[in-house]
């Protein structure tokens, strides 16, 4: 198998297996059983990517579907002047580069190793043979796109009603829901820019908020670190636009 360009410079290592895989929520882990040919598992590369490291170049070929093994990731678009929008951070279990498979030629986000990790890639000839010779992965596929859109609408709708604070507890509690905490501190640290490209604002907005929920004692802020003080408080900011759906 011939792996994508953008891809060629990370490590190739040994193949972990998909059934030793402790990534239960894995959408290719629920469907072993139902899959029968066994060349799809045995033609996966699992591949390490260093911290900082793009691995999915935005407008490149879509060759294939990247599966995070261990690690976190940043999904990104290149919006007006070059700025980046950050669409979501990924997870141990999550896809990435499922947005241009199966309709466009090149991929429309871009993808960058938050930290050290080991992504699973199959490539794009493997995965849609096997998806027309297993119904049941199939279905669970289509189910994946459903919720997937469903939680983009949502998304969209509240943003485009919430103020700035709003965006900015809203992205907090998002990043509390699906990385929780360690020692007391979101188990993410991001930069403020980087807040600020997931919230749609600007870095300055972003350190004007913060400082404000820190006076408010709602948040605990030391450099990249965020700690949440008073949970509830926030949830009730932003609780008229359902902020559960955006897990």
């Amino acid at each position: 198998m011939v792996l994508n360009k953008n891809i060629t410079s990370r490590k190739v290592i040994q193949n972990l297996t998909c059934a030793s895989c402790d990534n239960s929520d894995c959408l290719i882990k629920r469907n072993l059983d139902h899959i029968s040919s066994s060349y799809f598992i045995e033609n996966k590369k699992t591949l390490k990517c260093k911290k900082g490291q793009q691995f999915i170049i935005e407008g490149a070929a879509v060759n294939g579907l990247f599966f995070v093994l261990k690690g976190k990731v940043k999904v990104f678009r290149t919006g007006i002047n070059a700025k980046e929008q950050i669409v979501r951070f990924a997870k141990e279990g999550e896809i990435i580069g499922h947005r241009g498979f199966g309709t466009e030629e090149y991929y429309s986000i871009g993808a960058v190793a938050l930290q050290d990790a080991v992504l699973c890639y199959f490539s794009k000839s493997d995965l849609q043979k096997a998806l027309l010779e297993n119904p049941k992965f199939g279905y669970d596929m289509m189910l994946f796109y459903a919720n997937e859109l469903n939680r983009s609408e949502s998304k969209v709708k509240s943003i485009s009603q919430m103020t700035v604070r709003e965006r900015v507890i809203d992205t907090i509690l998002y990043i509390h829901r699906k990385f929780g905490e360690l020692n007391g501190f979101l188990n993410l640290p991001l930069s403020r820019k980087e807040y600020a490209d997931y919230a749609g604002t600007s870095e300055e907005q972003v350190i004007r908020v913060f400082s404000s929920l820190k006076k408010e004692g709602l948040i605990i802020a030391r450099v990249k670190k965020i700690g949440i003080a008073n949970i509830q408080k926030l949830k009730n900011e932003i609780s008229e636009h359902n902020f559960y759906l955006d897990s």
